[in-house]
C-alpha cells in the first residue's frame, strides 16, 4: 500500500486546513486510517484515527489526541480510497509535519501508537503563524 498526503501549508492562528491522503491499493478501505505528527526534536505524536467500518463507503469509529479534539476532524472515503484531516481553530503549536498512516488488525488500545501501523506516507508540512 502507497499512501500519498497533500493539503499542507502556511496559515496563521486560528485558519483552517484540510489535509488528504490517497491510498494507492483498495484493500486499505479495510484499515485502521490515522494521522500522526511530528516537530521538530520531536517523537512521532498521535493525531487521530478511523476505523474501516465493515463496508460502509463512509465513517467508522474515530480517535483523537487530547490536544485536538474538537478542533480536528478525521474522515474517510472508502470509494476514493481517501482519508481527510480537517483542521480548524489551528495554533502555533501543531506546527509539524503531518503522515498519514494505515494499519490492519489493529486492537484499540494500539491505535494510538505508531509502530502498530505498517504504512506511512511521506508527510506534509504544517506551520502555523502566531
Amino acid at each position: 500500500v502507497q499512501l500519498q498526503a497533500s493539503g499542507g501549508g502556511l496559515v496563521q492562528a486560528g485558519d483552517s486546513l484540510r489535509l488528504s491522503c490517497v491510498a494507492s491499493d483498495f484493500t486499505s478501505s479495510r484499515y485502521t486510517m490515522a494521522w500522526f505528527r511530528q516537530a521538530p526534536g520531536n517523537e512521532r505524536d498521535f493525531v487521530a484515527a478511523i476505523r474501516w467500518n465493515g463496508g460502509t463507503t463512509y465513517g467508522g469509529t474515530t480517535y483523537y489526541a487530547d490536544s485536538v479534539k474538537g478542533r480536528f476532524t478525521i474522515s474517510r472515503d472508502n470509494g476514493r480510497n481517501t482519508i481527510s484531516l480537517q483542521m480548524n481553530s489551528l495554533k502555533p503549536e501543531d506546527t509539524a509535519v503531518y503522515y498519514c498512516a494505515a494499519g490492519g488488525g489493529l486492537i484499540q488500545s494500539s491505535i494510538r501508537t505508531s509502530g502498530q501501523y505498517a504504512y506511512w506516507g511521506q508527510g506534509t508540512q504544517v506551520t502555523v503563524s502566531s
